[in-house]
């Protein structure tokens, strides 16, 4: 990437920028159900005996940390409205139960991560990686890292 081009999130409001990169989405504050995506319109647990206007939703920044669910890699261009690099390059695509949260959030592997690297079952941490590129801007969005 060029250091000289504006870095900016491909999707506003999912992810804090690095160094210190962390999902964000929301929580019920009457069952603590979290959700990712964020959630504006009411808790959607069926055992949560809060009110249902939403009001019980708050912002909630996600765990940073996680372990490997499941991997894969992608060899094949994502459909529209997707945007990817020219030339296209495979990556690879985790499933990533949180360590807090307990819920599997999907994302794409660093691109220097190969599927050797992966397992499933062993720690990533949350990162940022460049999606694409257009002439003055990187687009960015999270993905994971194994841990050490």
């Amino acid at each position: 990437m060029d250091a000289t081009k504006e870095r900016r999130p491909a999707v506003d409001g999912w992810f804090t920028p690095a160094p210190d990169v962390r999902l964000l989405g929301t929580r019920c504050t009457a069952c603590g159900t979290p959700y990712f995506p964020r959630n504006d319109l009411a808790c959607r647990n069926p055992a949560c005996e809060g009110p249902r206007d939403g009001s019980e939703l708050t912002e909630h920044t996600l765990s940073a940390t996680g372990r490997v669910w499941s991997f894969a890699d992608a060899r094949y261009r994502p459909p529209p409205p997707s945007v990817s690099p020219e030339p296209f390059r495979p990556y690879i695509v985790a499933a990533v139960e949180l360590d807090a949260e307990r819920m599997v959030v999907l994302g794409r592997v660093a691109p220097d991560v190969s599927l050797d690297d992966l397992a499933v079952g062993q720690t990533v941490e949350l990162t940022e990686g460049v999606l694409y590129e257009d002439d003055t801007t990187a687009y960015t969005v999270w993905m994971w890292r194994p841990l050490p």
